[in-house]
C-alpha cells in the first residue's frame, strides 16, 4: 500500500468551498490528511465534507469570513485545542480582482481591492498558523496566485500588484520562521479549466468577458504545453509541497501553469 503523503496532519483550507479549494480538500483528505474547510457558504462547505467522508476522510467545515482577524485566531486555536496541531494552512479566498481596464482608468478601489482582501487574508491566515506551528516546531504555509506579479501583462489589472505583494509577504515569512521549522511555498497558476463559469470570468473581465470555452481556448494557444492548467496539476502539487517529500522547498513559488509562464 502506498504511502499517504499527508497521514496524520491537520490541514486549513481558506475559501475551501471553491472549485480549487474543494478539490484541495478532497485530496489532502486522500492523502490522510484531517481537513478544515473554511470559507462563507456553508452549503459549499457541507458538500465537501460529505464528499470526503463519503470516500472515508475525515473532515469538518466553519463559516466564517477569512479577512476576520478575530476569527480567525478564534479558530486556529479551537482546531488546534481539539487536534493537538495545524500542520498545513492554505489560503485560496477570492479577492475582488478587476482586469480588463486599463490602469489610467482604473477606479481606485478597484485597483486596491484586490490587493487588500489578498494580503490582508494571506496575513492573517498565516500569521495565526504560523504562531502554533513555531510552537510545534514545523508546519507548511501555502499561497496560490497567477504569476503575474512576477512580469508585466497589459489587462491583468489589479491581480499583478496583488500577486506580488502577497509574494513578497510570504518570502519574509518563509526567511522569518524557516529556522522554526516552517516551510512557506507558494503555486503560480492561471486559467484552470475546471473551475471556469460565465459568472466567474464576468466578475473578473467585466463587460465583455470571454465565454469559458473561448477563454480555455485563448490559454491554450499561448501554453507552452497547448492546453489550460488542470485542477489535478494544482491539487497534486499542493499534496506534495505540503508533505515532507518537499522538506526542502520553501519561500519559492512553483510553476504549474502549463507553461502559459516560463519562469
Amino acid at each position: 500500500m502506498a504511502e499517504l503523503l499527508l497521514e496524520n496532519k491537520t490541514a486549513i483550507i481558506y475559501g475551501g468551498g471553491g472549485g480549487i479549494g474543494g478539490t484541495v480538500a478532497r485530496v489532502f483528505a486522500r492523502e490522510g490528511a484531517r481537513v478544515v474547510v473554511v470559507g462563507r457558504t456553508e452549503d459549499t462547505l457541507r458538500a465537501v465534507c460529505d464528499d470526503i467522508r463519503t470516500a472515508g476522510g475525515v473532515a469538518e467545515h466553519a463559516v466564517f469570513d477569512a479577512l476576520d482577524e478575530g476569527a480567525v485566531d478564534q479558530h486556529v486555536d479551537e482546531v488546534v485545542a481539539t487536534t493537538g496541531s495545524v500542520d498545513v494552512s492554505f489560503n485560496l479566498i477570492t479577492r475582488g480582482d478587476a482586469q480588463g481596464t486599463p490602469l489610467v482608468e482604473m477606479q481606485t478601489d478597484d485597483l486596491l481591492r484586490a490587493v487588500t482582501n489578498g494580503l490582508r487574508s494571506n496575513f492573517i491566515t498565516a500569521r495565526a498558523a504560523a504562531r502554533h506551528m513555531i510552537r510545534q516546531g514545523s508546519g507548511v504555509i501555502l499561497h496560490l496566485n497567477s504569476a503575474s506579479g512576477a512580469g508585466a501583462h497589459p489587462g491583468m489589472g489589479s491581480t499583478g500588484p496583488a500577486d506580488a505583494a502577497t509574494e513578497a509577504f510570504m518570502r519574509y515569512l518563509a526567511a522569518e520562521t524557516g529556522r522554526q521549522g516552517i516551510r512557506v511555498c507558494g503555486i503560480w497558476v492561471a486559467g484552470v479549466a475546471e473551475t471556469f463559469t460565465q459568472r466567474s470570468i464576468s466578475e473578473v473581465a467585466g463587460e465583455g468577458a470571454p465565454t469559458p470555452e473561448t477563454a480555455v481556448d485563448m490559454i491554450s494557444r499561448m501554453s507552452v504545453l497547448g492546453r489550460a492548467p488542470r485542477l489535478a496539476d494544482v491539487t497534486e502539487l499542493a499534496a506534495f509541497l505540503a508533505s515532507d517529500r518537499a522538506a526542502g522547498i520553501t519561500g519559492s513559488m512553483t510553476n504549474a501553469t502549463a507553461g502559459l509562464v516560463l519562469r
